[in-house]
C-alpha cells in the first residue's frame, strides 16, 4: 500500500511539473487598457512599465485625439499616472498601482506616457513624456523621475523637463535610455517622424555633449514614426522603431542593424505587424533579453473588431534570429509564451 501511495505521489508531482511547464502567459498578459510597454529585468523579476491608455473629451467620454496632424488638445487628462507590473515567471503578474503620478510631477498637466526605465547609481530611473507639447511655446517634454525601489513611488528629479524643445523636428516624446558596454548612456527619442539621439550624464539627470561637441544628433531611419528602441547583440546594434498610424491597423515595428550606436540605421524591414486572425495595430515595443540570449518582444495591440484607438493591450511573443543575425518576423499569438523563471 505504501509503495502504491508513493507511486501516486510521484505521478502527482510529475503531472504538477508538467502542467507548470505548460503554463502560458496568454495575450494580453494582464487586464486593462495599456500601451507603449517598457520591459526590463531587475534581479530575478520581469517588469513592465506601460502607458495608461485612457483619454477623455470635454463631456467625460472617450475621445480619440489626432497626433499626426499635431492638433492642440488637452484630452489626455485621464493619463496622469502610470502603473507597473512584475512577474517571476512571465505568466503571473502583480500590479503596482500609480508608481508615478501627477502628485509627484509639479509641471505635469496631462498626457503622461511612454516610460523608459533603467537601474543605475543604486537607484531606479523612470523617464517619461508629459503634456504632449506641439510647439516651443508650450511647457512640457521629457522628464525623469527617481525611486529607491522598482515599484516606486517615483518622484520628479528635476522639477522641470530634461528636454522641452522641438529639435530637428522631433516632438520630445517616446524616449528610450540605452547603456552601452563602455558605460555610456544614450537616449533615443522623438515623434512626428523624426528621431534624435542624446548623451546622458553619469547621474542621468542632464544632457552632455558628444565627443564632436554636438548635443542632439538626428538618427531618423526611413519610414520612422515614433517609439525607438535599441539593443545590442553579438557586437551589433539593433535599432527598432514604430511605423504607421498609432491609432490604425497599420501600426508596426521595423528595424536596422549597425556597427555603432550612432548608426547609420538603414531600414531592413518589418518584424512586427497585425495578423487579421489575431489582433490589429501591433507596435511600440520593447524586448526582454534573458541571460541565455533568448528574447521576448513586449508590445501593444488592439482586439479584433475594436476600432477605439486607445483600446490597447500589452502582449508578449517570441522574438527569434536567423543564422545571419537578422530578426525573424514575429508571429503574434493569442497563447503568448511559456512560463519561465530567471532563477
Amino acid at each position: 500500500m505504501k509503495r502504491y501511495l508513493f507511486i501516486l505521489l510521484l505521478i502527482s508531482i510529475a503531472m504538477s511539473c508538467s502542467q507548470k511547464s505548460a503554463q502560458m502567459s496568454g495575450n494580453p498578459v494582464f487586464e486593462g487598457w495599456y500601451a507603449d510597454p517598457e520591459a526590463i529585468i531587475y534581479g530575478d523579476e520581469y517588469w513592465i512599465f506601460p502607458t495608461t491608455s485612457e483619454v477623455t473629451g470635454p463631456d467625460g467620454k472617450a475621445y480619440i485625439p489626432d497626433r499626426e496632424t499635431k492638433a492642440i488638445n488637452k484630452s489626455y487628462n485621464a493619463q496622469t499616472y502610470m502603473d507597473a507590473f512584475s512577474s517571476k515567471d512571465l505568466v503571473n503578474w502583480t500590479k503596482h498601482s500609480k508608481v508615478l503620478s501627477i502628485e509627484n510631477i509639479s509641471w505635469l498637466e496631462y498626457a503622461l506616457w511612454a516610460p523608459s526605465v533603467i537601474h543605475a547609481n543604486g537607484k531606479y530611473y523612470l523617464f517619461f513624456g508629459a503634456n504632449d507639447i506641439q510647439n516651443d511655446n508650450e511647457y512640457g517634454g521629457i522628464g525623469v523621475a527617481v525611486s529607491d525601489k522598482p515599484e516606486g513611488p517615483y518622484k520628479d528629479a528635476l522639477g522641470k523637463p530634461l528636454i522641452s524643445s522641438i529639435i530637428n523636428g522631433a516632438q520630445p516624446i517616446d524616449q528610450f535610455v540605452f547603456k552601452d558596454d563602455d558605460g555610456s548612456y544614450y537616449m533615443y527619442y522623438g515623434g512626428w517622424r523624426n528621431c534624435n539621439m542624446v548623451r546622458l550624464s553619469d547621474d542621468l539627470l542632464s544632457i552632455i555633449p558628444f565627443e564632436d561637441g554636438e548635443m542632439y544628433k538626428s538618427v531618423t531611419p526611413d519610414q520612422y514614426v515614433e517609439g525607438p528602441f535599441m539593443m545590442k547583440r553579438n557586437g551589433k546594434y539593433y535599432f527598432m522603431w514604430s511605423e504607421g498610424g498609432w491609432g490604425g491597423p497599420d501600426y508596426s515595428v521595423a528595424y536596422a542593424i549597425a556597427d555603432s550606436p550612432f548608426g547609420p540605421f538603414n531600414r531592413i524591414g518589418k518584424i512586427l505587424q497585425q495578423d487579421p486572425d489575431v489582433a490589429t495595430g501591433a507596435g511600440h515595443h520593447s524586448v526582454f533579453t534573458l541571460p541565455d540570449g533568448e528574447c521576448y518582444i513586449v508590445y501593444h495591440r488592439r482586439p479584433l473588431g475594436d476600432t477605439e484607438a486607445n483600446h490597447r493591450q500589452v502582449c508578449i511573443d517570441k522574438m527569434e534570429f536567423d543564422e545571419n543575425g537578422y530578426i525573424k518576423p514575429v508571429k503574434i499569438t493569442k497563447e503568448g509564451i511559456a512560463a519561465r523563471k530567471l532563477k
